[in-house]
This record gives structure tokens, C-alpha cells and sequence, in this order.
């Protein structure tokens, strides 16, 4: 790597930084405020909002990744051409095109960055943060909380836990038994269980009720041992949205989805995202070449940040919407989370080559 190379990318990430000096707190200022929207008496305390915003901050960073390279690569480049520091390293013979291949070395190193980030920061940290948040919601007497049950299925048994406590304990499970011609043949409810490592439950204050023709049996037990459907190691996992899952829980969750005939597009989506993130990061970084080459000489960076700062929000929503298009019609998941950083890069590659040609 030439000392020219090493210049420009010790500049770029000084665009990274600025960048992410300025949407960091943006960002985490509305997610203060919603979280502060939750806040309830006797439950989840203002103190908790605000520790809930800062661990999230990793999580935060990750997910404005394109946003920052584009803006970044903006800065980073823009301070270059405003001080002729580019028109002279375009004078020692470095193209535009070495120019962003050398913007992309900057991209792969801010996407091995934060893939780490993401698989060992920012993941347990969000996590942590959630289960803080629900532990003090379900602390509260408000009725007005709402509650995710799990549910599971392996062949014609069903099972769903209402809560999950702060020791991994499920409480209100219900399980279900259906016949082959899909009536209920049995139904089982007990208000709490204890789990083993072996994947058994001790099911405790038991009611089953189970139906033979036109006849029903009521059975009350205080304690009653079941086999789990859940194969995970951790209940408090499956509470937790898919965006906050790594890349190793993902693909463990999604193989316990398909074992147990359960649907997988969420997760699926999920990861292909986390695939598809460091393709629209590199395309991002490529996008801030025909920034600047476009008007080489104008001195106004402020009107190049604004327009790439609409350009990256309107990507960033773009990429949302299809993600959630993708989930709503269950589109095939690679090809959902994976075209539009494709697009982008393709657009970005042709707009490099055509400034390349021109210059």
C-alpha cells in the first residue's frame, strides 16, 4: 500500500469518525425519547430509559453503517479536493479508479469493524438491554402491557409460554394435543415450570383436560414432568426481536424453526440483512466519489453533505420498506435482503467507471 493509499484512507475514517460524531447522538435522541414514551410508574424507570439508550448505542452504530460511510467518505474526500490535496494525488497518478479501490480497502476494514462489533458488542448488549426493559415491565401492575407468548410445535403438539421470568423460568404455558383429524385431544395448562439442561420440565399447580368422544376428563396435579419443545439453551432468546440476535443465534434459531415446523422468514431475513449490510456499506463509500469529482472545484461541502445525507436517508428507508415488503409476502429472503445493496453497488460501480473515463 502506496503512502498516498494510506493517506487517503487515514482521512477517510477521519470522515468516518466525524460522521458518526454527528448521527450517533441524532439517532439516539429519538430513541431516548421513545423510550422514555415507556416509561411507567412502579415499572420501567426514566434511570432504565436512559441505561436502555446507551446500551444500545452499539447496536445503533451498526445499523447506520451505510449511512456513516456515505456521509464519511463525503467528508473525508470533500476536506481532500476543498485543499487541492486530491488534484495533487491525482497529478502523482493515482486514477479515479484506484481511488476507489482504495475507498473500498477503507470499506472492507469499516465492515470487518463492525461485523465484530455486531457478533460481540452490540448484539449482548441489545439483548441485555430488552430483557432489562421487559423484567421492569412486567414488574408493573399496568394491564395496558402487552406480552409476546412463544409458541412451538413438534408434529400434532403445541405449546405456548406467556412470560418468561428473570431466572429463565416460563409461567402460564399452555400445551395442546390434536388428533389426526385435527380435534383437540388434549389440553394442559400449569402456572409455572422448571427447566433442566436436558431440555425436561417439571410442570407445577397442573390442570389437563382431555376428551374422548363426548366424554371429558379434568385432572388437577401439583406437579407434572414434560419434555420440552424449545431446543434452545435460553427461553429469554426467543423473547427477543430477530434484529438483535447475532449471526451464530440466528442460524441456530432458524435450524430449531425448521425442526419444528415453525415459519423461519423473520430470522431468515434477518441474517441475509446482516449478509447484506457490508455490500450496501462498500456501495455507500463508492457513492461518495461522484460526490465529489462532480464538481471538483466548488467549495461548498455543506450542500454535498446535505444531498448525501438525503440520499442515505432515503436508501436507508428504501432498504427498510423492502425488508418489510419481504416479510409481509414471505419473499425468497437472499434475494429480499441481498438485490437492493446489489443495485446500489452496481449504480455506484457504473457511476465510478464513467468518472474514471471522464477524467
Amino acid at each position: 500500500m502506496t503512502i498516498f493509499s494510506r493517506y487517503l484512507i487515514r482521512n477517510v475514517f477521519t470522515g468516518f469518525a466525524a460522521a458518526a460524531g454527528l448521527l450517533i447522538p441524532l439517532f439516539t435522541t429519538f430513541t431516548l425519547i421513545n423510550e422514555l414514551e415507556d416509561v411507567i410508574p412502579g415499572g420501567y424507570r426514566w434511570t432504565q430509559a436512559l441505561l436502555v439508550t446507551v446500551m444500545t448505542l452499539p447496536r445503533s452504530l451498526v445499523d447506520l453503517g451505510p449511512f456513516i460511510a456515505l456521509l464519511g467518505g463525503i467528508v473525508g474526500l470533500g476536506q481532500l479536493s476543498k485543499s487541492l490535496e486530491l488534484t495533487a494525488i491525482r497529478a502523482a497518478g493515482l486514477s479515479i479508479f484506484r481511488i476507489a479501490l482504495v475507498m473500498l480497502a477503507a470499506g472492507l476494514l469499516m465492515n470487518l469493524s463492525l461485523g465484530a462489533i455486531d457478533e460481540w458488542v452490540a448484539s449482548p448488549l441489545q439483548q441485555r438491554a430488552l430483557q432489562l426493559k421487559n423484567n421492569a415491565l412486567a414488574q408493573s401492575n399496568d394491564n395496558d402491557v402487552t406480552v409476546n407468548p412463544l409458541w412451538a410445535r413438534h408434529g400434532d403438539e403445541f405449546v405456548t409460554v406467556k412470560t418468561v421470568d428473570e431466572n429463565d423460568q416460563p409461567h402460564d404455558i399452555e400445551i395442546f394435543r390434536y388428533r389426526a383429524d385435527r380435534s383437540l385431544e388434549s389440553y394442559l395448562y400449569a402456572e409455572s415450570a422448571s427447566t433442566a439442561a436436558d431440555g425436561s420440565w417439571l410442570l407445577h399447580n397442573v390442570m389437563r383436560k382431555s376428551w374422548q368422544g363426548r366424554k371429558e376428563t379434568l385432572q388437577r396435579r401439583d406437579s407434572l414432568p414434560w419434555q420440552s419443545l424449545f431446543s434452545v439453551p435460553s427461553l429469554k432468546e426467543l423473547t427477543l426481536p430477530a434484529g438483535s440476535f447475532s449471526l451464530r443465534q440466528l442460524d441456530r434459531y432458524i435450524d430449531y424453526l425448521h425442526s419444528s415446523g415453525q415459519p423461519s422468514i423473520e430470522y431468515r431475513l434477518a441474517l441475509w440483512k446482516k449478509l447484506g449490510q457490508p455490500l450496501l456499506v462498500l456501495a455507500m463509500i463508492l457513492l461518495a466519489i461522484p460526490f465529489t469529482f462532480s464538481a471538483p472545484r466548488a467549495p461548498g461541502l455543506g450542500s454535498r453533505l446535505a444531498i448525501g445525507a438525503i440520499v442515505g436517508l432515503l436508501t436507508y428507508i428504501a432498504y427498510q420498506i423492502v425488508l418489510n415488503l419481504g416479510l409481509l409476502f414471505s419473499f425468497n429472503a437472499p434475494f429480499t435482503a441481498l438485490a437492493p445493496p446489489l443495485l446500489i453497488l452496481l449504480l455506484a460501480l457504473t457511476l465510478v467507471y464513467r468518472f474514471d473515463r471522464q477524467g
